[in-house]
């Protein structure tokens, strides 16, 4: 049997139709393309929770595009496997030639794709990756001499040098919607079917405009809606990074770009020095000898710490799959610091409860508030719970809503170490690391 010719265009962190890189490149290619997306099992066997929010949130963006598609007189190949089976299934159907996507730059998507160039150089077709996800990436925004930068001010003072209109325009792929390959409305598969369900968890919204000009007043008091909550669309390109970047940079106050730009940092350092996915950027910080209390660590994670705006952060994340920013430095100080246990541990229940997990983001913040990242706080700074909660929840709003026992001290658990005690603990632990 005869199969089409065709080129793919491969989602997977760009689940969107308008303003994408690597699908503006394969419509103007030379054969009719054929939209792709894989349910990586390699990736959902991780998960332990099957009403991941996650899960359902990619579900219903691969179902809007393919609906999108479908209005064009084409549809959306999904596919459920391991990257490696999905694409010799790919291939045993299609004739395929060239194989069009978007950079990722994490550990894992990176061997995946060298694996996958492989198998596709095996069948006389080739992988070509385009830029999506950021304004500058890799080699882009380094110092003079070639070498990445590991301190975000001189970077981000660079990142902003060289900003300008051609790095913000937008790819104007509705103009080649005729490009795509004809076909009937290809199947669907369930959600259940992949193993999971929808959670009910709220999604946050694409509205990010009304906050970015009062951004520097308001984005350190979690009782405030100061904040975007974009982190989810970024993280799945549900939203372009050029428009999010053009209306940053527009807007009166710049602090809200700055976010944007510390996100590129992150992805830099991830790409140019992966061992910090699970390892101190600053080795000396892997000698700490980490306390590692179980009981400790899950009183964090169920938010029974008996320190309220520790608790209350804990609390959000557990229903919401959201913290706040501020809350999320001053938890990760206190898991790491006071509890001195590591940073590594709480790493990884960020990363399987928060919406917008990114590890690059996420693993750089760790890093930052255990004291062993690029940009680090230093190891002696040592966030003291009672102080943030006067500077940036005086009122106890945010404490209130999370943690409404508080009021009564008969309910409310007993601070499970002393916070004077952890500091002294934790400055003597990190000075013996240090020294040795």
């Amino acid at each position: 049997m005869k199969r089409d010719t065709v080129n793919i265009f491969w989602f997977r962190r760009d689940l969107r139709l308008d303003d994408n890189a690597g699908l503006y490149h394969a419509l103007k290619s030379d054969q009719p393309v054929l939209c792709l997306f894989i349910f990586d099992s390699e990736i959902l066997d991780k998960l332990n929770d099957k009403k991941d929010a996650r899960v359902g949130f990619i579900y219903d963006s691969i179902s809007n595009v393919r609906d999108e598609l479908q209005k064009h007189g084409s549809s959306l190949l999904v596919l459920h496997n391991s990257p490696d089976k999905a694409w010799e299934k790919v291939l045993k159907d299609y004739d395929v030639k060239e194989v069009y996507t978007n950079h990722d730059y994490e550990p894992y998507a990176k061997q995946r794709d060298e694996a996958i160039a492989k198998l596709l150089a095996k069948h006389n077709a080739s992988l070509k990756t385009f830029k999506d996800q950021v304004i500058f990436e890799k080699g882009e925004v380094v110092k003079n001499d070639g070498k990445p930068y590991t301190v975000f001010t001189p970077y981000s003072r660079k990142w902003k040098d060289k900003l300008n209109d051609f790095y913000l325009s937008s790819y104007p792929v509705k103009k080649y919607f005729k490009n795509l390959y004809k076909t009937e409305a290809l199947p669907l598969p369930s959600l259940k079917s992949i193993g999971f369900e929808q959670s009910g968890q709220e999604i946050p919204d694409k509205k990010y405009t009304d906050v970015i000009d009062n951004y520097a007043e308001t984005r350190d008091f979690p009782a405030l809606q100061g904040t975007s909550r974009i982190g989810l669309h970024l993280r799945f390109g549900t939203v372009s990074i050029r428009k999010v970047a053009t209306d940053a940079n527009e807007a009166r106050e710049k602090t809200w770009l700055n976010e944007l730009i510390w996100r590129e940092f992150y992805m830099m350092v991830m790409h140019h020095f992966p061992q910090t996915a699970n390892h101190a950027f600053k080795p000396e910080y892997d000698r700490i000898k980490w306390i590692n209390d179980e009981e400790q660590f899950k009183a964090w994670c169920e938010g029974k710490t008996g320190y309220p705006i520790v608790d209350a952060g804990m609390r959000q994340l557990n229903a919401t799959g959201y913290m706040h920013n501020r809350v999320r430095m001053i938890t990760a100080s206190f898991l790491s610091k006071d509890l001195l246990i590591d940073w590594r541990w709480g790493e990884r229940y960020f990363a399987e409860k928060l919406l917008d997990y990114e590890m690059a983001s996420n693993v750089g913040g760790w890093q930052w508030a255990a004291g062993s990242g690029t940009d680090a706080a230093p190891y002696f700074r040592i966030f003291n719970p009672e102080a943030q909660t006067k500077k940036f929840d005086p009122e106890l709003k945010y404490i209130k809503k999370w943690v409404p026992e508080y009021a009564d001290f008969s309910k409310y658990p007993k601070p499970i170490v002393d916070h004077a005690f952890a500091r002294e603990r934790c400055l003597k632990a990190f000075k013996e690391a240090l020294s040795s």
